[in-house]
């Protein structure tokens, strides 16, 4: 027996559609300052129908997939509304990628049209001649002085617009096929990760939810991960979904103008990776924020003192997230406890784990040997997870099939711990434990330790073969500016901290760390860097 329910499917027209009805007053901003616009939502979503007409009038077939190349800007905020809710397939390209994974994912994902901000051309020209299937190239003007070069497939994004009737699509399925996004490529080719609208739909919503980000109409949400990166964690359609205004920070995202944003746009809510939250201190110094009230972390591991000096600084802790682009991608969000009083102490400990899960998905720990760990918070396995905003399998060439167990669940390959109250806590990467004299070292606690003193800006620890214990780690460590540091007082500061056949053997002390595509530490490319010092290459 089916229930007599209503039967409206959950797609992104419904985004477009409340932005319409609900919303119009509210804005999108696209910073930085001097060169700062501001549109009302009403009107984004009249351009977005436009921009509906626009790919119907250059023949973009049902399901095609809408390449885009640009930042956080009122542009790819209606690319994101119009190509989805048209039954097309929004796929969102990282302009920080090398040429060769650019092309391998523009041809893996066979884009029929790209949208490219104009201060990109010459990331996607490199690869202009090897793009066969791209059949046109919209330029959107992002105020950059480049020329453009000759080829029949540009056109201008604002002359298309403004040439464009609005359209009244049909809602698609909402188990169709809605926006693309390829993994980062760290261990190998990048994998096409297809989300459907009721993905979409349901990973907005749980953004409104009070112990995940908890978004409302009268907030304002300001993105600092890039668009481009799935899906800024969702948080454009989330806002979209709850009404809450948007700020952009377009193609700088220069620390002092950020910061300049946080003050004079009065966000309330702004999400980053570690590596941001680091160089953006210094600037939001002396700033009054009384608006703010969340700041999210994620990509990689929150240093507790890191969110204490936030929490010092502008009154709000930064708070710990898991995800990753196979769950749309946030899987866990951080909160006090429903033990912690009110007159106690922020528990920095716990806001800046991972968190507690999202109620739209289920987690578990998998043993090596196919057992499961209790979740006691001793016990510790992969942590796999499974949900309604939890990929299947991949788009795409690289099918990636190791990473689903036999009864459908996603390999993370992250080892975690899970407590009884359901706090999940990362001890590591499957690929970056340390194996020495046959005991696991967590490089990622290990890193935590290090980066607790003051004097310590960064660090990432890796694996090197050891003839005797099979593998010891190596730290690397970039030094606070203004500070003096050695590695024997690294070495020193540890040996109260962890266990003593933990501490690394060698600490180099280097100016930066190396980065992937989406600003999380690259220990592949420290590993290489570590060997080529060894051989000398």
């Amino acid at each position: 027996m089916l229930g007599l329910m209503q039967g409206n499917q959950l797609t992104t027209l419904m985004l477009l559609e409340r932005l319409e009805e609900r919303f119009i007053h509210k804005t999108v901003v696209t910073g930085p300052y001097p060169r700062r616009t501001e549109a009302r939502y009403g009107d984004v979503a009249a351009r977005a129908r436009r921009l509906g007409g626009v790919l119907d009038q250059l023949q973009v077939p049902p399901f095609a997939r809408v390449g885009t190349l640009g930042f956080n800007c009122q542009e790819h905020l209606e690319l994101y509304l119009a190509v989805p809710s048209t039954s097309r397939v929004l796929h969102t390209l990282n302009h920080r990628l090398s040429s060769e994974d650019l092309r391998y994912i523009i041809n893996d994902a066979a884009d029929d049209v790209i949208f490219v901000a104009r201060s990109l051309l010459d990331v996607l020209w490199p690869v202009i001649d090897e793009i066969p299937t791209v059949r046109h190239i919209v330029v959107i003007n992002d105020g950059a002085e480049v020329l453009l070069p000759e080829d029949p497939r540009l056109a201008d994004y604002d002359s298309l617009l403004a040439a464009a009737p609005a359209v009244q699509p049909q809602a698609p399925n909402e188990r169709s096929a809605a926006v693309l996004c390829y993994t980062s490529g760290t261990t190998g080719r990048p994998k096409g990760v297809l989300y459907d609208h009721r993905s979409i739909i349901l990973h907005a919503m749980s953004h409104l939810f009070v112990d995940s980000f908890g978004l409302r109409e009268a907030d304002v949400v300001m993105p600092i991960v890039p668009m481009f990166h799935a899906n800024a964690w969702g948080l454009p359609y989330a806002a979209c979904l709850s009404g809450s205004s948007l700020v952009l920070p377009g193609r700088s995202t220069d620390p002092g103008r950020l910061a300049e944003l946080f003050d004079k746009e009065k966000v309330s809510v702004s999400a980053a990776v570690t590596t941001v939250w680091r160089t953006l201190l210094p600037h939001l110094r002396g700033l009054d924020l009384p608006h703010l009230r969340t700041l999210a972390n994620g990509g990689g591991p929150l240093p507790v003192e890191l969110s204490r000096e936030y929490l010092d600084t502008v009154k709000v802790p930064i708070t710990g997230t898991w995800g990753m682009t196979e769950a749309s991608p946030t899987l866990t969000t951080a909160r006090s406890g429903s033990a912690q009083r009110a007159d106690t102490p922020v528990d920095l400990h716990q806001l800046s784990a991972p968190g507690y899960p999202n109620p739209l998905v289920r987690l578990r720990l998998m043993r090596e040997d196919g057992s499961l760990a209790a979740h006691d918070g001793v016990q510790s396995g992969e942590l796999q997870v499974t949900g309604s905003t939890v990929a299947s399998s991949y788009f795409g060439a690289n099918p990636g099939t190791d990473s689903f167990t036999s009864d459908g669940w996603l390999r993370t390959g992250d080892v975690g711990i899970i407590d009884p109250d359901g706090c999940v806590h990362v001890v590591d990467r499957l690929k970056d434990l340390i194996k020495s004299g046959g005991e696991w070292i967590g490089s990622a606690e290990l890193e935590n330790a290090i980066m607790a003193h003051p004097g310590v800006y960064e660090a990432a620890v890796i694996a090197r073969p050891d003839e005797k214990w099979g593998e010891r780690p190596v730290a690397y460590v970039v030094v606070h500016e203004g500070h003096l540091l050695t590695a024997q007082a690294v070495r020193d500061y540890l040996g109260e901290r962890v266990a003593r056949w933990w501490i690394p053997d060698e600490i180099m002390l280097v100016e930066d760390i190396p980065k992937t595509a989406t600003g999380k530490i690259s220990k592949k490319h420290l590993r290489e860097l570590h060997s080529a010092a060894v051989l000398g290459t």
